[in-house]
């Protein structure tokens, strides 16, 4: 539980960043969030591809 709420507010922070500095047309603070939200991003993709897309064990198997 812990971990997916690491990973929800990983990807919250920069969104609600990106909004803001959108909104109040900060081009400065609009680069800083995206690249805050490519770095965090990374991990996200690693838990999505390697917890839930590619599990190590094949179905029907318990490791």
């Amino acid at each position: 539980m812990f971990g997916l709420m690491a990973l929800l507010t990983a990807a919250l922070a920069p969104t609600a960043g990106l909004v803001v500095a959108q909104v109040w047309h900060r081009r400065e603070a609009r680069g800083r969030f995206l690249i805050v939200a490519a770095v965090s991003s990374v991990p996200i993709a690693f838990f999505l591809f390697f917890g839930v897309l590619f599990p190590g064990c094949p179905d029907g198997y318990h490791c």
